[in-house]
């Protein structure tokens, strides 16, 4: 009996090394989920800066040799910033992965810009002899490039690492939160255990008293032996039943842990349901990008065919007027806006008009000097077909340079033109 009474003290005594175990394994799973998503955010962080550096260091070599032109290949500018815009708009990391590149390129004197943010800059005329090319390259080269790369939280890139990492996060809580119910499990199996042995003492215990007392209904009350046997099995019952309440208790909590892993199993298969639908969003979302970018190309082709013929029209335009007008200069802007007038009406009737300024500036339709540009610029406009604006200059020693053709809606955009030229 006192062998039985030491084992269940043991497994019951509330600080015992077992109750000390259980209690630090609580705390521990606490501190594992808390580290868990600690270290599911560093890694996403530090994974978006690795490709950052990473990216950068590519996107700046691509850069670099993308501004060693040649001069002998054309205008240093126009070669320059074609180049870098193929690399940056051409790079699949942009396309697909939704990076962000910054690229400014900038002359040999650091002051001349050649290529700022994500557009191309207005070339200036292109040169028209060696040498002119050639002190160009030598002002210009070798150009000095920055890139500054960045991997938006939004873009494909960033959500593919994270949804990657949460998927491993998910899976690795899954499988402690499954061990640790699983102990949970087997300890509440030997509580249980423990539970049912001592109420079978118990009842032994019971059993014997009833004994014992049957038995001193028969013998003499002198009987001390038995007496105290008697007091002792009352202490003893007495002690099981504080022992019991204190199982009863243990039997609670253990029951409400296994609860609050029932719980923890449906907050998992939850957010595994929220994680399916952000992949069928994903999903969706690519299919509809990818579509999009099928739009885009026919649309780019079209719009490359039309503007392939519209740069045919343009110079067969500026051969012909180059041929009719001796005394005209014809800058290329002008004849660009000639062939972007579409009507055919308004094509001709600004023609007239130039060969009436070729012929006899006298004859030629009402002009006046344009009004708001620096003083140093001497520029004249003649009127045609109601709201059309054809601006010139005179030109040394003899004869006239036509700077651009416009109209009434873009007279603000071709005065600030006009206002940048140095003539």
């Amino acid at each position: 009996m006192a062998e039985g009474i030491a084992t269940l003290d043991a497994r019951t005594r509330p600080d015992s090394p077992e109750e000390a175990s259980r209690g630090f394994d609580r705390l521990s799973s606490f501190r594992v989920t808390i580290a868990a998503i600690f270290a599911f955010m560093l890694f996403y962080i530090l994974s978006v800066e690795g490709l950052e550096a990473v990216l950068d260091t590519q996107f700046r070599a691509q850069i670099t040799e993308a501004t060693r032109v040649s001069p002998s290949q054309g205008p240093i500018v126009t070669q320059i910033q074609n180049r870098v815009s193929d690399v940056v708009q051409e790079s699949p990391w942009v396309r697909y992965g939704g990076i962000r590149v910054n690229v400014t390129v900038l002359g040999a004197d650091g002051l001349t810009p050649l290529y700022v943010g994500g557009g191309k800059v207005v070339p200036p005329p292109p040169a028209r002899s060696l040498d002119a090319a050639m002190r160009e390259a030598l002002e210009l080269l070798p150009a000095i490039s920055d890139v500054f790369v960045s991997v938006p939280h939004g873009s494909f890139l960033s959500i593919g690492l994270f949804i990657g990492y949460g998927t491993i996060l998910l899976q690795g809580l899954f499988l402690y939160n499954r061990r640790v119910a699983r102990l949970e499990r087997e300890r509440l199996d030997v509580a249980m255990s423990a539970r049912a042995f001592s109420a079978e003492r118990a009842r032994s215990i019971e059993a014997e008293l009833s004994k014992v007392r049957e038995r001193l209904g028969e013998v003499e009350p002198t009987e001390r032996a038995q007496s105290r046997e008697i007091d002792e099995l009352e202490r003893e019952r007495a002690e099981l039943r504080a022992k019991l309440r204190d199982l009863g208790e243990r039997e609670s909590e253990l029951r409400a842990t296994a609860s609050r892993t029932h719980e923890l199993e449906e907050e998992r298969q939850t957010l595994e349901d929220l994680l399916d639908e952000a992949l069928d969003d994903v999903a969706v979302k690519e299919e509809e990008i990818s579509t999009l970018q099928d739009r885009l190309k026919t649309a780019d082709r079209k719009q490359g065919a039309r503007e392939k013929g519209r740069t045919r029209e343009a110079d067969r335009l500026a051969k012909r007027l180059r041929t009719l007008y001796k005394n005209l200069q014809v800058d290329e802007r002008a004849v660009s806006d000639l062939t972007s007038l579409g009507d055919e009406s308004l094509k001709l009737r600004a023609e007239e008009l130039l060969k009436r300024l070729d012929d006899d500036p006298e004859s030629a339709a009402v002009r006046r000097k344009v009004g708001g540009l620096p003083p140093q610029l001497s520029i004249f406009e003649l009127g045609f077909a109601g709201k059309g604006r054809i601006y010139y200059t005179r030109r040394e020693p003899s004869g006239f340079r036509v700077l651009l053709v416009g109209g009434k809606a873009t007279q603000k955009q071709d005065l600030e033109y006009l206002s940048r030229l140095a003539l």
